[in-house]
Formats: structure tokens, C-alpha cells, sequence
């Protein structure tokens, strides 16, 4: 298998941009989020390239960060609950999100786009181009403001499923031509997904970037989130969570 698993990097990586005084190491942050590797993932190596550069954040700060892993409805669901955790992470920005949650600064960022089959590629340019093709997206995601707002107006035709994989495999077998996908998402799955063995040589990320969206953590719309978000943001400021992740990529998720 391409990916040789180093743990030992992330120890190595960890430690060499975390100076948080160790009496502040009892502050523990819980966040829900779901399983979307390589970003996240309960058993993914440091839980995931947005976990482990999330972590390096907090943890300059001197708060520790435990994550709780949940279908992605079930993650937004238990977020809103006051109480039960302190936010949820990775998220698009989108304003009907602001309503009941605070933004963090980006945590990096995610390339969108689109998978295909290498014999049948959509050239398009702008998205009024994609008129009359089907396109999978996945049930509750945010893509990009432009998309959903045409998909919403019906000018976009989409056909929604539970998760990525589901997507990739409909368009391997070509049910529709495209569906929306993050960049490191596709080359993981077809790396990993034994469902895809016999597709890997077929697929492909469509030349035309959707968006090059950036990576948020959401904390509770209160005071005490407000404080975290302060908090988490200052982390940010101080260690480069863009260059822990594309370490992650070149470790881990080399297409």
C-alpha cells in the first residue's frame, strides 16, 4: 500500500509547536464531528488531519481537545444542544450557520470539486454550464453558496445520498457524471475502499476547481463560546495549522 503509516511524525510534529504550560492541561474542549477521512476519522492516525491540526491549536493554548464522532446530521443535531459539547468541526462557512453558531478563523482549507469517470469528463466553466446533468451531492453539506443556490432554485439538477463513497460509486458506474467531493477526500476512498478496487484506474477529480473552501470549527452562540472561539483563534495565530495539514497530505494521502 502507497501510504506508510508514521506516527511517530505526529509526535514529532506535535511537539515542536506546543509551548502550553502544562496546570492548564485540565481545560478539555469536546467537539462532535463526523467520520470524513482524511479530515477527521475516530481511527484515522492523530484522528485525522483536521483534528490534528485543530489539536496543535488548543493545545498551544493549554486545553486539551476530545472529539466525539457521529453521522453528520446526528453531529449538527448534538452541537445545537446547549451543553453537550462545545461545538463541531470541519464546517464550510455558510451565513445560515451564523444564526446558531460562532466561526472560528480558518483551520485550512478544502479543495471542492467534482469526480468523474476519465472516459466521460464535464468541461464546464461556469455552473449555469452544468444545466441538465445530474450531479450526487451528500444530504446536509454545504458546497459552495453558487451551487446550492442554484440547486435549491432547481436549475441544477442533484441527487442527494448519505455520504461520499455512496456518490463515487454511482458515478464509477456512471449513473450521473459528477458528483461534489473535496480533493483529499476522493484520493483517500479510492485509495482505502476496497468497493472501488476495479474503478481507481477510471476516476478522476474534475479539472475545474468548484472552490477551494475554507475549514471552520463552530462553537456554541454564547458567551463561553465566544471566549472559545478568542481562545482557539490565538492558537491559530501562533502555529501554522495550513502547513500541519499538508504534512498530513504528504504522509498520508499522496493521490
Amino acid at each position: 500500500m502507497r501510504r506508510i503509516v508514521f506516527i511517530s511524525f505526529f509526535w514529532v510534529l506535535l511537539s515542536s509547536c506546543l509551548t502550553a504550560d502544562e496546570s492548564a492541561q485540565n481545560r478539555v474542549i469536546r467537539l462532535a464531528s463526523l467520520e470524513w477521512p482524511p479530515y477527521v476519522g475516530e481511527n484515522l492516525p492523530g484522528q485525522g488531519a483536521a483534528a490534528v491540526a485543530a489539536r496543535a491549536a488548543f493545545t498551544e493554548m493549554g486545553y486539551e481537545l476530545e472529539i466525539d464522532f457521529y453521522p453528520w446530521a446526528r453531529t449538527l443535531a448534538l452541537a445545537r444542544r446547549s451543553g453537550l459539547y462545545d461545538g463541531y468541526f470541519p464546517e464550510y462557512h455558510a451565513e445560515a450557520i451564523e444564526e446558531f453558531f460562532i466561526f472560528s478563523h480558518s483551520l485550512g482549507e478544502s479543495p471542492l470539486g467534482f469526480v468523474e469517470r476519465k472516459d466521460n469528463p464535464v468541461p464546464w466553466t461556469d455552473l449555469e454550464d452544468l444545466q441538465g446533468l445530474v450531479i450526487g451531492t451528500v444530504q446536509g453539506y454545504v458546497n459552495t453558496d453558487a451551487f446550492d443556490r442554484l440547486a435549491g432554485e432547481g436549475i441544477l439538477s442533484v441527487e442527494r445520498a448519505g455520504a461520499d463513497i455512496y456518490n463515487v460509486r454511482k458515478v464509477a458506474a456512471g449513473r450521473f457524471p459528477l458528483a461534489v467531493i473535496d480533493r483529499h477526500v476522493l484520493f483517500w476512498l479510492l485509495d482505502t475502499d476496497e468497493s472501488l478496487k476495479n474503478f481507481r484506474s477510471q476516476l478522476q477529480f474534475n479539472s475545474t476547481l468548484l472552490d477551494s473552501r475554507q475549514l471552520y470549527l463552530c462553537f456554541q452562540k454564547t458567551d463561553e463560546g465566544r471566549t472559545l472561539a478568542d481562545v482557539f483563534n490565538e492558537g491559530l495565530r501562533r502555529v501554522n495549522t495550513p502547513e500541519i495539514m499538508s504534512a498530513y497530505w504528504e504522509h498520508f494521502c499522496r493521490p
